[in-house]
Order: C-alpha cells, then sequence, then structure tokens
C-alpha cells in the first residue's frame, strides 16, 4: 500500500489517498491515541469513491471514531472501462428509463462486476489491518450486491450496513440466506430504481439473527441524514 497524498480536514480527520496494486483507494482516520475500528464504505456500481454523497458518510464515520476505507471497484471511477462495460451501463440506464424489464442486462453486467470487486476488497482489508492506526473488528457499509458477496467470503466482517437492493444478482439472492452478520438495511420507500418488494424479500431472505429494517420514505437519493448517525450507532454495537 502506497499513500500518494495526505491532509488533515477541519473536522480532525486525516483523509489520505493510497494505491494498492491496480486499486485506488481512500483512508479516513480520526485522531486517536489507540487503534480504531474499520469501516469498508462502497458506493453503487459505477461510482467513484470520490462522490460527495460517500465522502460525506465517510467523513462523518470517521469524526465518530472509526478508520473508513473506500476503493474504485474495477471499471468504476477514474479506473478504465471497456467499450463492453459502457454499452452495458448505457443500455441498463435506457432500458430503466423506458420501464422495460432489465433483469438479464442487469445480470450480464453487475453479477461479473461483483466477482471482480470482491477479491480487491479482501486484498484492500489484508493491507489495511497491518497499519498501526487501525485494530479491527471490520465493518462493511454501502453496496448491497458486494457486500453479500463479502459477508459471506470474508469472516473478518462482524457488522453489515446495506443500502437498498431491489436490484442484486440472483447469486448474491441466494447467497444472502448465508450472511448471518448483525445487520442493518437501508429502503427508500419511494426509490424508482430498486424495486420495494424486492427488497423487502432480500431483507427478509438474510439469515442473520439480528437484523434491522429501516424504511423512509422519499427517492433513491433521499435518505435522511440521521439515518447516518444510526449507522455509526449499530456499529458501535458490534465494532466497539
Amino acid at each position: 500500500m502506497h499513500f500518494t497524498s495526505e491532509q488533515r480536514l477541519d473536522d480532525g480527520v486525516l483523509e489520505r489517498e493510497f494505491t494498492l496494486g491496480e486499486i485506488p483507494g481512500t483512508l479516513w482516520t480520526p485522531e486517536s491515541a489507540a487503534p480504531v475500528p474499520l469501516i469498508l464504505m462502497a458506493h453503487n456500481n459505477g461510482l467513484p469513491k470520490g462522490e460527495a454523497r460517500l465522502v460525506a458518510r465517510a467523513r462523518h464515520s470517521a469524526a465518530y471514531g472509526y478508520a473508513v476505507a473506500a476503493i474504485d471497484a474495477p471499471g468504476c471511477g477514474d479506473r478504465p472501462r471497456s467499450a463492453a462495460d459502457e454499452q452495458a451501463r448505457a443500455d441498463l440506464r435506457r432500458a430503466m428509463q423506458a420501464g422495460e424489464p432489465v433483469d438479464e442486462i442487469f445480470e450480464s453486467f453487475v453479477g461479473p462486476l461483483v466477482a471482480k470487486t470482491v477479491p480487491e476488497w479482501r486484498t484492500t482489508l489484508d493491507a489495511l489491518l497491518t497499519l498501526p492506526e487501525i485494530g479491527g473488528p471490520v465493518g462493511y457499509a454501502g453496496w448491497t450486491a458486494v457486500g453479500i458477496r463479502l459477508a459471506v467470503a470474508e469472516p473478518r466482517i462482524a457488522a453489515a450496513g446495506f443500502f437498498a437492493g431491489g436490484y442484486v444478482p440472483r447469486a448474491q439472492r441466494e447467497e444472502a440466506r448465508q450472511v448471518t452478520v448483525p445487520l442493518l438495511f437501508l429502503l427508500q420507500w419511494d426509490d424508482e430504481g430498486n424495486p420495494r418488494q424486492r427488497a423487502l424479500d432480500l431483507f427478509d431472505a438474510f439469515g442473520s439473527k439480528e437484523k434491522t429494517l429501516h424504511a423512509n420514505t422519499g427517492g433513491h437519493t433521499g435518505t435522511p441524514w440521521f439515518e447516518l448517525d444510526d449507522g455509526n450507532r449499530f456499529f458501535a454495537r458490534h465494532l466497539r
């Protein structure tokens, strides 16, 4: 892991950009004399680690006392995108805007993306846990499809917060039954891009004995800010 820049923000959080092989990432850490727990924060497919909403959540959680890391998934953010990926994204947007079926397009694009992204998150986790300022345990917050696969494959994940969940590849819908860590599931009731009933069915499928559903009215980007505070309290129960 090679840190390429750092800056101390006005809330005391240290923000550092890093590279790990081909993986670009950002790490936010609080001012702390002792090692702190880690949250892996993943945005939905295609959006960069520097997207404003992710950065705001990351800084808030870091100020709360966690180390927070985000990476650009393969083909996302500033990483190279293949012509096939760009075409799949365009086809997916067109079909959703037209109200046409999107399942097969979604499977052909997001399924392979999840398969490529999860190993990179595990490699990143290996490197992050060698840093003296990070002591574990580890939580995950964000993109549901990647989070399901990671929670099943990675025993170091102690708790998870998932967002939306209406469109999740078939493989991850099946794997949901194997997710057993404490879970907080956020659902925007009027999210035009995530069918509500599919999200509710997915929540029902999770195998976790402790799972909580928070549903709020509004569209995809309308999640109330207080949910971030609730998420930090959720992680405090399981990572401290």
